[in-house]
């Protein structure tokens, strides 16, 4: 089973008023929420869980939580999911204050970052981020991907999702370059290398240029670490205006796996396909597309084990012309990371269900992702790590609701407002999970 760490739940407004405080740290001991100057004051300390503590303030409103899972010996998914606060650079700098502590703490160095937020609080919210890392001595350029991804109340920072490893355990943790541009992590465990890409982008004129583009240069950065698109466990792709040109994108996607012997044929038993994500969001760049990826070149007899994943309760994708596969599982020693493809409410042979009807798409949702996880022993309670995308901003109350209603009321996600791949479709969650292994040694 997982290992919750810390949920810390804050109000940013005491953040700016109130002069210092303390956290739990490492080993039960403390360590300082840093708050560039202005730390916050912790006047509540609530355990309502093993393994999980709570902050707030003053009794006032908690808008911005940080969910710390560690999986295994080795990771740790960080979720800092703002709620209702308008101010972008407060909400930056307590979030990634927080951390900052945590990766000090637990000696962790980031192998992947995706910052959500509106396009107009890039520039702060970029700032504070920088300042608070630098704070834990922790480096601040390596590469990371700003998505458009708006809160629910208007402009301002939806949130991150980090990756994290322990730097006491991986063998190496080092920058993936691309010429002169840093483009991602890399790190090696037990035979395996682990090539995690981000912000990959093309440089056409024209949309399905770019992402020709795009999959040729990932292909060109894995190659010179050994590896190849069979490789790939997982992609996350961030489509601009995705409702007018989704189905020119799968075609340029398929085209290009084909090209790169990953596309199942007629007769194929085996699933080369990786785990994938497309939604819609606007980068910085104004780029069409963007693409971050995680390839694992497995060697040697304790090199990690990566299998494709179908849903029972789902056609396979690619036979309705999306390709990639329902999820995909990367058996490590003692734990099992289980990356789940973005889903919604589509049915067995790959229709839309419920259109206009956001709970039902809410629980149709939740259904098939508890059904993928509960073939590899997980439940929704193992995800470690999700991006809840709702079309509308009136959605996100009642998928919190529901969520909670499901006993997931500290639900690890960042909430964000954008277009799903159907104009139909109302709702979508990706999300990484985490199951330890039964033969791991305790």
């Amino acid at each position: 089973m997982q290992t919750r760490g810390t949920v810390w739940l804050l109000n940013t407004s005491d953040s700016r008023r109130h002069g210092s405080s303390r956290s739990p740290g490492r080993n039960g001991g403390t360590s300082s929420v840093n708050d560039m100057g202005n730390r916050i004051k912790i006047a509540e300390l609530i355990r309502f869980k093993e393994n999980t503590i709570s902050f707030g303030t003053d009794g006032q409103l908690k808008n911005i939580a940080l969910h710390c899972t560690e999986a295994g010996q080795r990771h740790a998914f960080l979720v800092a999911s703002v709620s209702g606060e308008k101010d972008a650079a407060a909400a930056a700098r307590t979030a990634y204050s927080l951390i900052a502590d945590t990766l000090y703490d637990k000696r962790m160095a980031i192998v992947h970052e995706r910052l959500f937020g509106s396009l107009s609080v890039e520039a702060a919210v970029l700032h504070e981020r920088k300042d608070a890392l630098l704070t834990r001595q922790i480096p601040a350029v390596g590469p990371l991907t700003y998505v458009a991804g708006g809160p629910t109340w208007g402009d301002g920072f939806s949130g991150a999702l980090i990756h994290a490893v322990s730097l006491d355990d991986a063998d190496d943790v080092w920058t993936i370059m691309d010429g002169e541009t840093p483009c991602g992590r890399g790190w090696r465990w037990r035979g395996s290398a682990y090539l995690m890409l981000q912000n990959i982008q093309g440089q056409a004129e024209n949309r399905l240029g770019q992402v020709r583009d795009i999959f040729d240069r990932a292909k060109g950065i894995l190659s010179r670490h050994g590896a190849s698109y069979k490789n790939v466990a997982r992609t996350w792709l961030y489509l601009s205006d995705i409702l007018v040109w989704y189905p020119e994108f799968n075609k340029a996607r398929s085209e290009k796996y084909g090209e790169f012997g990953i596309m199942p044929g007629s007769g194929d038993t085996s699933l080369l396909l990786p785990a994938s994500t497309g939604i819609g969001a606007d980068m910085p760049s104004g780029a069409a597309a963007s693409m971050d990826m995680l390839a694992v070149v497995e060697k040697g007899a304790l090199a990690s084990r990566v299998r494709k994943l179908s849903n029972r309760k789902q056609l396979d994708a690619f036979r309705y012309g999306s390709a990639f596969s329902r999820g995909t599982v990367i058996e490590e020693d003692d734990v099992s990371l289980i990356q789940v493809s973005g889903a919604a409410a589509i049915d067995e042979q790959g229709l839309s269900l419920y259109p206009g009807d956001i709970r039902s798409q809410i629980n149709c949702t939740f259904d098939k992702i508890e059904t993928l996880l509960n073939h590899e022993g997980a439940n929704l309670r193992n995800i470690a790590a999700a991006t809840v995308f709702v079309k509308s901003p009136e959605y996100a109350p009642i998928f919190w609701q529901m969520a909670t209603d499901r006993g997931l009321a500290d639900f690890p996600a960042v909430c964000v407002v954008t277009d799903i791949c159907r104009e139909e479709l109302l709702f979508e969650i990706d999300a990484e999970a985490m199951v330890r292994r039964e033969s791991a040694c305790v």
